[in-house]
């Protein structure tokens, strides 16, 4: 899980970037969006060997 704590006198908008940037780097908006409908076994074998052969692995 993602946290930001707010520094003494810091705007709430500089926190909201900070917070974005660390859900960006640890990948949970990509996640969320893959989990939003359901994936057949068949597709996501597809998905992962198409990504390894690029080298997104």
């Amino acid at each position: 899980m993602a946290e930001v704590r707010l520094d003494q006198n810091e705007s709430i908008d500089s926190a909201l970037r900070r917070f974005k940037k660390k859900i960006q780097k640890a990948g949970i908006l990509s996640e969320v969006k893959r989990r939003e409908r359901y994936e057949k076994p068949s597709l996501r074998r597809k998905r992962k060997a198409e990504a390894s052969r690029r080298g997104f692995c």
